[in-house]
């Protein structure tokens, strides 16, 4: 394994990181919060949990694609990179990952107790308490439990991905024969299960494995252990052109469900034989297999950081409304200061909901409005700006949707909104063949006394309240008429037939964005030693990109970027990268916004974009992006604030 490990080592570029050993630094960087003494202790273990569930989404999407093409032959290449090298190094990395966790679960578990908060091996709790449990057992986790056997006369059970199970090695009391079984924990049992004081946790495998008697009368039970199966969960949408594309994405989200397994996860002390039925059943490798002694599934936290402990938690920070805002609710009042100036939005720290929420809300309300018009890529399941897009469109208002049914994850929650939205009038769409559609954009059709006026938001953020209380955004409104135009432009090429084009103020994926910011790149090039770019992002893997970066750098200009997670660009390399510095933010509030400045702060040849889009090839070549100019003085000098702080 070594010597695989120096050979991969020795196939890495000097050009570029590999894509998902870069993705295992970031996740690395959210480990390293929950390590901080610094951060209170129902945070780390909160930033625990996220490791856990990163990880987890990992295996689902970027893992399960690797480890395809690295099994296909041995020339086959991944990112540019021989694709076997990248995959040993990414699992030597998750293995290493994963004893660091290890350790850490134990040290948070010991600071814990100390704190009042006692998760309790169940073979520790009193005969008073275990009574208590076997109680709470038979009420409530005993009806919903359904052992499975495995045998001739039993077909291997169907393990959905991600499920927390217990494999059961049994044997008739007068007989020889060992036997397993599969007994599923639901997912709507709580993992900790509250001892009566309320401060003291047992995990729910450990309170179904100590009544698995009751499941397997007349059987002795001979050896248990949990089990969880990760499955390959990325959506294969071979035919965009097929006539219901709603219809073709509720197919593939039934598909998931059966995706081929890529890595198995075990607690310790499984038997060989139960290990080696799963392995056979599942069709997995001994190096898709990772036997963990702590709990499987760390990303169950959450339920430990929920509890009322405010003195482990960090102090509530509410956000405050935009104080051009303060005097805007009722009847279409929010239009007023829009008409005067644009709005700069900066979330959380500022309020999504009495901003972007109060536009739609009251675009929806307000019998000026004509039409509304908007992309959504993600939202809440009770979210309140499509509860407004309904009423709009009850109302009679032409409501147009980009309603985007591929959005990792969120799929079966778009198709829900999607059919509410058509059932309401509204117009639906679902973005353009081959594409996801990923803009972050809405436009507003009022009519006033001296004419139609179009109003507009762009962001870096999804239309969904509940993510804009904890990840960084920004955003404009405004009613600046040549952007309102170009962003028409693009909603009737969306929706109709027309063919892509030219903007001023917006460059638009996958027509155009990649080239305007290479320009805008290349335009700073040219100063040399004057020239001065900062970008931030949430991945930089683009290679055009990175090159144009690079030779900009060779020039003499200096480039900083902030880069939260995949960077591909390697800093710092002599005679490549000099000039350029690579920081990534990672803290209590998920650095989500994408901000671009080409030049110096306050020059009036500087431009400044801010908007949906990465510098990858997914969203500069498969997905409908925008970046918009910021053109507003105070809105620049915050977006100079904000790429202040953060390079400080």
């Amino acid at each position: 394994m070594a010597e695989q490990l120096e050979q991969a080592e020795a196939a890495t570029t000097t050009r570029f990181f590999e894509r998902e050993v870069s993705w295992l630094a970031f996740n690395t960087r959210v480990l390293e919060l929950a390590r901080d003494p610094a951060v209170p202790l129902l945070e780390r273990l909160k930033f625990l949990a996220i490791f856990s569930t990163n990880l987890d989404e990992f295996f689902q999407i970027r893992y399960a694609g690797l480890r395809d093409r690295a099994r296909s032959g041995p020339t086959a290449k991944w990112g540019g990179a021989p694709a076997m090298p990248t995959l040993l190094k990414v699992v030597g990395r998750v293995r290493e990952l994963l004893d660091e966790v290890s350790s850490l679960y134990r040290e948070l578990r010991r600071q814990l107790r100390e704190a009042g908060i006692e998760i309790v091996d169940i073979c520790d709790v009193t005969p008073d308490e275990r009574a208590i449990l076997a109680e709470r057992f038979d009420r409530e986790i005993f009806p919903i439990l359904t052992p499975l056997a495995v045998d001739a006369a039993h077909p291997f059970p169907h393990i959905s991905s991600l499920a927390l199970n217990l494999a059961v090695q049994v044997r008739a009391a007068a007989d020889t024969t060992v036997r397993m079984a599969r007994v599923k924990i639901p997912p709507s049992l709580p993992r900790f299960v509250a001892l009566p004081d309320g401060c003291r946790f047992v995990l729910v495998e450990e309170l179904v494995a100590a009544h698995l008697d009751s499941l397997f009368i007349g059987m002795e039970v001979e050896a248990w252990a949990a089990f969880r199966v990760t499955r390959d969960a990325d959506l294969d949408i071979v035919d965009d052109e097929a006539e219901d594309l709603l219809e073709i994405v509720e197919g593939e989200l039934r598909h998931r469900r059966f995706g081929g397994a890529v890595r198995l996860e075990t607690s310790t002390g499984m038997t060989p034989g139960l290990l080696a039925v799963l392995m056979e059943e599942l069709e997995l490798l001994p190096e898709d297999v990772y036997e963990l002694d702590i709990p499987l599934d760390l990303g169950s936290l959450w339920q430990l950081w929920a509890l009322d402990r405010a003195d482990l938690k960090d102090e509530p920070w509410p956000s405050v409304t935009p104080p051009a805002l303060l005097e805007v609710t009722g009847e279409g009042r929010i239009f007023a200061p829009l008409r005067l100036s644009d709005v700069f939005v900066h979330h959380p720290y500022e309020s999504f909901s009495r901003s972007v929420g109060a536009f739609v809300e009251q675009a929806a309300d307000d019998p000026h409005v004509a039409a509304i018009k908007l992309a959504l890529y993600r939202t809440s399941k009770d979210s309140p700006i499509v509860a407004a897009l309904l009423r709009a469109a009850d109302s009679g208002k032409q409501v147009v949707v980009l309603v985007e049914l591929k959005a990792r994850f969120d799929e079966e929650n778009n198709i829900g909104w999607a059919r509410a939205l058509e059932d309401a009038g509204a117009h639906v769409m679902y973005g353009m063949v081959g594409l996801k559609t990923h803009a972050k954009a809405a436009l507003v059709v009022r009519a006033e006394p001296d004419g139609l006026h179009r109003y507009w938001h762009v962001g870096t953020g999804n239309y969904n309240p509940t993510t804009a209380a904890i990840y960084e955004d920004v955003g404009v409104l405004s009613s600046d008429p040549a952007l309102g135009a170009e962003l028409a432009r693009l909603f009737n090429t969306l929706t109709g037939y027309s063919t892509p084009t030219t903007y001023q103020r917006i460059a638009v994926a996958p027509h155009g964005l990649r080239t305007r910011v290479i320009e805008l790149i290349d335009g700073q090039r040219r100063l040399g030693e004057e020239g001065r770019i900062v970008m931030k992002m949430n991945s930089l893997s683009d290679d055009a990109v990175i090159e144009a970066l690079y030779a900009a750098s060779q020039a003499g200009c200096e480039i900083q970027l902030v880069v939260r997670g995949i960077c591909r660009l390697r800093p710092g390399v002599p005679e490549l990268s000099e000039r350029i510095t690579v920081r990534s933010i990672v803290g209590r509030y998920l650095e989500h916004s994408r901000i671009f400045r080409f030049g110096e702060p306050g020059d009036t040849s500087t431009t400044w974009l801010i908007g949906s889009a990465d510098m990858m090839p997914r969203n500069l070549d498969r997905r409908v992006e925008v970046l918009a100019e910021v053109v507003n003085q105070d809105s620049r000098k915050r977006l100079d604030r904000i790429l202040e702080l953060n390079l400080s």
